[in-house]
């Protein structure tokens, strides 16, 4: 059975509905066959990634960057997971108050270091989630999810 892992960093309301969203649109009955395993950014490991058949990532953007926690997953599980990943799909969302763009241009870096492929625009969310946020996030758990059917 196909393994979708989403590694997340969900420190306040706002991220923790976003990544509510997400798992609901995971987690679709529609999507069959789907084992969908969640992991906080600072305790997701190579192993995980390794096992995993791809990947949906959430932060928020900390001063125009991606949050500390993520991009201490990425340190931990980039050498040991390169060459073995590539391919991969994935999918991301960012909640940032401020300017998330240097939270774009992180992941778009990282990620294309990593050889992931991008299988949904990255979401870019801005303050309190509303049911158009919430709906976007559903629908970013479901096409990453589905992509591994």
């Amino acid at each position: 059975m196909p393994r979708l892992l989403i590694v997340h960093h969900t420190p306040s309301p706002a991220m923790q509905e976003l990544f509510e969203a997400v798992l609901e649109g995971a987690t679709d009955p529609e999507i069959e066959d789907v084992e969908v395993i969640r992991r906080p950014a600072l305790s997701a490991t190579a192993s995980d990634v390794l096992e995993a058949d791809g990947y949906l990532l959430g932060t928020p953007a900390n001063i125009g960057y991606i949050s500390g926690a993520l991009k201490h997953f990425f340190d931990t599980i980039y050498y040991p997971c390169l060459d073995a990943t590539r391919g991969r799909p994935f999918g991301a969302y960012v909640h940032g108050n401020l300017g998330a763009e240097g939270a774009l241009k992180a992941l778009r870096d990282i990620t294309a270091g990593l050889g992931w492929r991008p299988v949904a625009e990255t979401l870019s969310l801005a303050g309190a989630p509303d049911a158009d946020a919430r709906e976007r996030c559903r629908e970013l758990g479901a096409t990453v999810a589905a992509t591994l059917t």
